[in-house]
């Protein structure tokens, strides 16, 4: 078996890093992109590669890594393939809260921390079971999240995000859509006129001009900022995301 202390692990999903030293491995974490921000003093301490799309093969070949983490949705088929050249590459799909916690299990076993994996299972199923209790009377909300403008994009179908929605009992009013559609705002209100609009706070930086900007078009919706890494990071965020979910429900 390795030992634990010779992994050489480039992290580029920010998720991942953020679930990599929950797990206890922070030492063997070598390279990092720019946007894994937790912990924060990362920073300073991992080398960045770059972005999660756009990172730097030579600078991930330089560190010599032993390990590379990827995730289908944050990178491109194309950095998959040449990181699989370097050196051994695992590429995570998540859509649900089950897939989180299979990953957290598969990086228990790759990366000998078993135990510290069953530990944070417990306390996202603990939560997850407290949360179930909290929202099981709370009514359906019709909502749009979105994520991006110019142009206006949203979460729909097949997506993390839309697992977390329909969790909270936030129903996407672009459910019927996949991925993450580009949307003309003008029709929000023949599309599904929600009763909430979610901003995200990533990947872009909505202001209260753009909450203005849609609230001209829909029919007396509460326009909500929300922390999309509570919707959208998979793995240890989990544990703060209901407590998240629960305190977001109760302020609206």
């Amino acid at each position: 078996m390795t030992d634990k202390n010779n992994f050489r692990i480039v992290s580029l999903v920010p998720s991942q890093t953020e679930l990599l030293y929950d797990l206890g491995l922070e030492d063997s974490i070598i390279g990092i992109t720019k946007f894994c921000v937790h912990p924060i003093h990362f920073k300073q301490t991992k080398k960045t590669v770059g972005g999660t799309k756009n990172c730097s093969l030579e600078k991930i070949k330089s560190l010599n890594p032993t390990h590379i983490l990827c995730n289908k949705e944050e990178n491109t088929k194309e950095i998959v393939e040449e990181c699989s050249k370097i050196a051994l590459t695992h590429t995570s799909e998540i859509y649900t809260i089950q897939d989180s916690i299979d990953l957290i299990k598969v990086y228990g076993e790759l990366f000998n921390r078993r135990t510290e994996a069953t530990k944070l299972i417990s306390k996202i199923e603990f939560k997850h079971h407290h949360f179930n209790t909290f929202i099981e009377d709370k009514p359906q909300l019709k909502t749009a999240y979105f994520i991006w403008r110019n142009p206006w994009m949203v979460a729909a179908n097949n997506t993390y995000i839309n697992h977390i929605l329909a969790l909270n009992k936030y129903d996407n009013i672009y459910k019927n859509k996949e991925r993450y559609p580009e949307v003309a705002i003008k029709k929000i209100r023949m599309e599904g006129d929600p009763e909430l609009v979610f901003l995200s706070s990533e990947p872009y930086p909505f202001k209260e001009e753009h909450a203005f900007e849609l609230g001209r078009f829909t029919h007396h919706s509460k326009t909500v900022f929300v922390d999309g890494e509570m919707f959208s990071w998979h793995g240890s965020r989990l544990i703060k995301a209901f407590d998240y979910f629960i305190e977001l429900r109760n302020r609206i």
